[in-house]
């Protein structure tokens, strides 16, 4: 788990429950900390901006890569909500999958209320059909981008997925299961660990976490 100082949406030495990514108390943006995956793979911090060869550094894109997700999450899989001033009837979280190669391989954004089924998480979305569209259910090197930070349902599809990057924006102290309530993708028990970036564009998921609470 990270171990990290008292401040704005944190238990401090109060013992206040600390906020979620809907409070409007939330007026700061928590750092997020990149984190190890595999034993002895040490991972570069998200701030450090490390070149690739297409000249964009691994902060860029996965600020790029969150912008998309955040525009999954407003605008649904189709890009259709909203135009007529309806919005999808559920909480605006937005999943991309990326392959090795920075290739977009699917998109999911929540659809319980839609399916009327209770898995049908963002994550769990991107993963199926990914899954479905790559022909196998490994999906290694690929880097899941979600607005929100995964709860343990989401954690245990990516650590069974074999993917190997978790981005995600918005902390979510109450479910979350990547280092805020729990930290089961990085578990080390488990036989596969991602790395985890976590408070990409925090500021701008937790904004539209909190319009739709409204």
């Amino acid at each position: 788990m990270r171990s990290e100082p008292a401040g704005p949406g944190r238990a401090g030495a109060g013992g206040a429950e600390p906020a979620d990514a809907t409070d409007p108390a939330l007026g700061t943006v928590r750092p997020g900390q990149p984190t190890p995956g595999a034993a002895g793979r040490v991972g570069p911090g998200a701030h450090e901006g490390l070149a690739d060869p297409d000249g964009a550094g691994r902060r860029q894109r996965h600020e790029l890569w969150m912008r998309r997700a955040l525009e999954v999450a407003v605008t649904g899989p189709d890009g259709s909500a909203g135009a007529d001033g309806d919005a999808v009837d559920d909480i605006p979280v937005g999943a991309v999958l990326y392959g090795p190669d920075g290739t977009e391989l699917s998109i999911g954004r929540n659809e319980r209320e839609l399916t009327g089924d209770p898995t049908a998480h963002a994550e769990v979305l991107a993963l199926r059909r990914a899954a479905e569209r790559l022909g196998r259910w490994r999906l290694d090197g690929c880097t899941l981008v979600v607005t929100l930070e995964p709860c343990t349902m989401c954690a245990g599809a990516l650590v069974l997925a074999r993917v190997s990057t978790v981005v995600f924006g918005a902390w979510e102290p109450k479910t979350g299961a990547a280092g805020s309530l729990w930290d089961v993708l990085r578990d080390r028990r488990l036989n596969h660990r991602p790395e985890v970036y976590g408070g990409v564009l925090e500021a701008e998921s937790a904004a539209v976490l909190r319009a739709f609470f409204r």
